[in-house]
């Protein structure tokens, strides 16, 4: 037993702080090595399902993997919605999953299933550990099996790796014993490829004086990406230098409002052609993951740039989002466009400015739009999308703000976030589902104590993540926002559905919870709205730091939301027809 205790010292040795568990008989030696491990903060959570996405938040907000453990059969298939979202996100989680001796698989044993390569493509990879390591070989195969998984996951582009670990009876030391941890255990260690000083993609730039005629017509699209004042501070010198404009989704957390666009959704819906080709790139450069809008997705589908380059540092696969995909350079995003920046001519700059113009202006007429369709209504009907803009102007400093998947999200890349507050946006934008928001968000509150963390939720996804609570560890800096307007509000907004008879039962689907049993069951203090008025006296009470772990519970109608939204539709076709 003692290469399993093993894997504990392996993963405190590489960096690892945190392990997330679900308890288990099979995996007890798992879970006595983790627990008893000094460097090693364990934390208890019993739904699987739950304890990966607590998992993948802490791991995104700490910026380094996390451990997952687990016992054997379907224990681990509840983790798959994690690992997809990790996989995607290209977050690094460590899975350690107990299974039986490889003898009884397939023996109508219970709690056996088969969980080699549990994950399949949704994992970079996956290891089985040997299931005796007596011999000295055996032992010196599982040391480095458990460095390679751990390298693996945090190698770029991060990601999740299973470890699956046959353990045979007895799982549990005698009265008295001692578990050690081998000082000379085996460490591997992996410092990465090291790419801030790949010149390739610049080269290749230079290499290729057919491009300038591009340059006076650049886009940049900033997709979903971390925090990072550094590349922050490179888009802003390069878009000063080429005259470039950004346009960035709300999960990208780019800070410089000077040269960036960020209410896209709202002038891009535009059905004037001419106002539209006048936008038109020449060459597009997109940075990051996935994106939310789906009007700048779809516009420059329809109005496609003469080349795109995509930057990035790794090896990942490049998706072609728009189509249009003609060249992919893999270097350092942060030093390409500190770089790139030195070819332009003031001659191009200014011939840019017509063109940077263009978005700038757009860019101020939907502000003035999104302002003064609110301040013509500020008696109408209390409704989700008026609420939700209150709250996102409530939001302190340095917040870490979640947004749930669906309307939530698309609310906050609507509006945007408020300027100069330091901001930093999280979602679960890897595969878009709501069946862990809750818990990622829980997973940040424990891995940040220090700092305000807000989740703006809609009403099926919060019911659906319930669990995200059934633990034993306060998260006194955690707010919880939920819209429940009873239902899945989304579809009433949705061209397609709304017209459908069966809207209601099959689509929406209906329910009458309300959150006051839950944050009693978890000791949450519980703030219930459903006025202007009330929301604006509770909001200040409610992220105040004295108040510690709560929810406020904001109720709306769907028909109204639904009509509501439909009138800001009409105000923004007819501000840009």
């Amino acid at each position: 037993m003692q290469a399993v205790y093993n894997i504990a010292e392996i993963c405190a040795r590489h960096g690892i702080t945190d392990v997330v568990l679900s308890p288990g008989s099979r995996s007890a030696p798992l879970t006595l090595a983790f627990a008893r491990h000094p460097d090693l903060t364990v934390r208890v959570v019993p739904d699987e399902r739950a304890a990966a996405f607590i998992a993948l938040g802490m791991a995104q907000a700490q910026r380094r993997a996390v451990a997952l453990v687990c016992t054997s059969g379907t224990a681990g298939l509840n983790y798959a919605p994690a690992v997809a979202e990790a996989f995607f996100q290209q977050i690094p989680l460590v899975i350690f999953t107990a299974d039986r001796p490889p003898e009884w698989i397939d023996q109508l044993d219970g709690q056996t299933i088969r969980q080699r390569n549990l994950y399949g493509a949704h994992a970079k990879g996956a290891f089985e550990f040997p299931v005796d390591t007596a011999h000295t070989d055996a032992k010196w195969h599982s040391a480095r099996l458990v460095n390679e998984a751990i390298n693996l996951a945090q190698a770029a582009p991060a990601g999740p790796v299973q470890v699956n670990v046959p353990l045979r009876e007895p799982f549990y030391p005698k009265t008295g014993e001692v578990i050690e941890y081998e000082q000379d255990v085996k460490i591997i260690r992996d410092s990465g490829a090291q790419d801030s000083t790949n010149t390739f993609g610049i080269e290749l730039v230079t290499e290729r004086p057919d491009w300038t005629d591009l340059f006076t017509r650049i886009l940049i699209v900033v997709a979903q990406k971390e925090q990072s004042k550094e590349l922050d501070d490179a888009l802003s010198y390069f878009a000063q230098q080429s005259g470039a404009i950004i346009v960035a989704d709300v999960i990208s957390n780019v800070n410089d409002k000077k040269s960036t666009v960020s209410l896209q959704d709202i002038f891009l819906t535009s059905p004037n052609s001419q106002y539209a080709e006048k936008l038109q790139p020449s060459l597009l450069i997109t940075v990051g993951k996935s994106l939310i809008s789906k009007a700048l997705k779809q516009y420059l589908r329809k109005h496609p740039s003469q080349q795109h380059w995509h930057i990035q540092p790794h090896s990942a696969p490049v998706a072609d989002v728009f189509r249009s995909l003609t060249e992919v350079f893999r270097v350092n995003t942060t030093y390409f466009f500190q770089e790139f920046a030195r070819e332009f001519s003031q001659d191009t700059r200014l011939q840019a400015q017509k063109f940077g113009k263009s978005w700038r202006d757009a860019n101020r007429r939907a502000e003035l739009v999104l302002n003064d369709f609110f301040a013509e209504r500020l008696q109408t009907p209390f409704s989700e999308f008026s609420a939700f803009r209150l709250t996102l102007n409530a939001l302190h400093n340095n917040t870490a703000l979640h947004l749930a998947n669906s309307m939530a999200v698309r609310y906050a890349n609507i509006l945007g976030i408020p300027r100069g507050r330091q901001i930093e946006v999280f979602a679960n934008r890897g595969t878009s589902g709501i069946d862990g928001c809750t818990s990622t968000a829980v997973g940040a509150a424990l891995a940040q104590p220090e700092r305000p963390v807000v989740l703006l939720t809609g009403d099926v996804a919060f019911f659906y993540d319930r669990n995200a609570f059934w633990h034993n560890y306060p998260t006194p800096n955690l707010r919880v926002v939920l819209f429940n307007n009873h239902g899945g509000g989304i579809f009433r907004l949705l061209d397609g559905p709304r017209q459908q008879p069966e809207l209601e039962e099959f689509f929406e689907t209906r329910q009458a919870l309300t959150a006051e049993n839950t944050a009693r069951d978890f000791g949450l203090r519980y703030f219930p709205v459903s006025s202007f008025a009330e929301l604006e006296t509770a909001l200040p009470v409610f992220f105040a730091a004295e108040t510690g772990g709560a929810i406020l519970e904001i109720f709306t109608d769907s028909k109204t939301n639904a009509a509501f939204f439909e009138q800001y539709r009409n105000a923004v076709k007819a501000a840009f027809a």
